[in-house]
């Protein structure tokens, strides 16, 4: 599930980063692609943090 994770948030990166491009070649508005290629990374970004965090030691119980 984890390499699952890590080859679409590429793919989606590149898609965007692509879109970027065309942005700045003037094919589409610039707009609409800052904003897209902006969120894909940062989703991205917030998915490969937030896997392997650290949740803390268990508390025995004295009972």
């Amino acid at each position: 599930m984890k390499r699952i994770t890590l080859i679409f948030w590429m793919l989606i990166v590149l898609i965007a980063f692509l879109l970027n491009l065309f942005g700045l070649m003037h094919v589409m508005p610039l707009f609409i692609t800052m904003p897209l290629l902006f969120l894909s990374i940062l989703f991205a970004l917030w998915t490969f943090n937030n896997r392997n965090r650290f949740k803390g030691f268990q508390k025995k119980r004295m009972w």
